[in-house]
């Protein structure tokens, strides 16, 4: 089993990062061979709405026609057993990044006959995993459940399976007096790092266990 993994964070070594090499060595635990991809390395943009890719009899029909550093993250992905997004909310949604990939990996996959067909050659499994500075309560008010599941449902009818994971309350950095933070309690911010934090790793690890099993269909 092949896992990849994708980092929309601007950070490759806090909350998000963290995580996702906790998935890894899940995945790692179960035998798959794991590879991490940094969004943020990459030169890309989003979707140019050529349609190329939904022209009849078209060499890039189901396929994105353009040519940039995703050109081969697109291969990878086809010959993935498993794929792992992973991004920070801004905003209340996932970073620019991580939209703008989904963009132009999902929307060539996307038929537009009359069933909405997925032009993904198999059927794999996903997982979203998303790290928030919100809590349980601007996370509910806010309605960030529901926004970002239009999103799965995107990924799901592509792939086939989709799972998600919130991580919610998380620290911004390690030390809040080096910045203009007193919005935030940085003492309940820490100590929900040091308790709650950890908890969220072995869930990381075991989603990672879980989505390179394989899929009885």
């Amino acid at each position: 089993m092949r896992l990849t993994l994708f980092n929309g964070s601007p950070r490759k070594d806090w909350n998000t990062g963290i995580l996702l090499k906790h998935v890894m060595k899940g995945a790692a635990s179960n035998g798959a061979e794991t590879e991490l991809i940094h969004l943020y390395d990459l030169n890309y943009k989003g979707c140019r709405s050529c349609y190329a890719c939904k022209r009849v009899g078209g060499k890039s029909y189901g396929s994105c026609a353009i040519q940039d550093d995703l050109t081969p993250i697109f291969k990878k992905v086809e010959e993935s057993d498993a794929l792992i997004f992973g991004s920070p909310i801004y905003y209340g949604n996932v970073t620019g990044e991580m939209r703008s990939f989904w963009e132009r990996l999902l929307f060539p996959y996307s038929a537009f006959d009359s069933e909405r067909s997925s032009l993904f050659k198999k059927k794999i499994r996903t997982g979203i995993i998303y790290t928030m500075a919100a809590n349980e309560i601007q996370v509910r008010e806010m309605g960030y459940e529901q926004n970002l599941h239009v999103m799965e449902m995107f990924i799901e009818k592509i792939f086939g399976e989709a799972e998600s994971l919130f991580v919610i309350d998380t620290c911004h950095f390690e030390d809040y007096s080096q910045y203009v933070s007193t919005f935030f309690n940085a003492e309940e911010k820490l100590k929900r790092r040091q308790e709650e934090f950890p908890n969220d790793c072995q869930k990381a690890f075991e989603m990672g266990k879980k989505i390179v099993q394989p899929m009885f269909i």
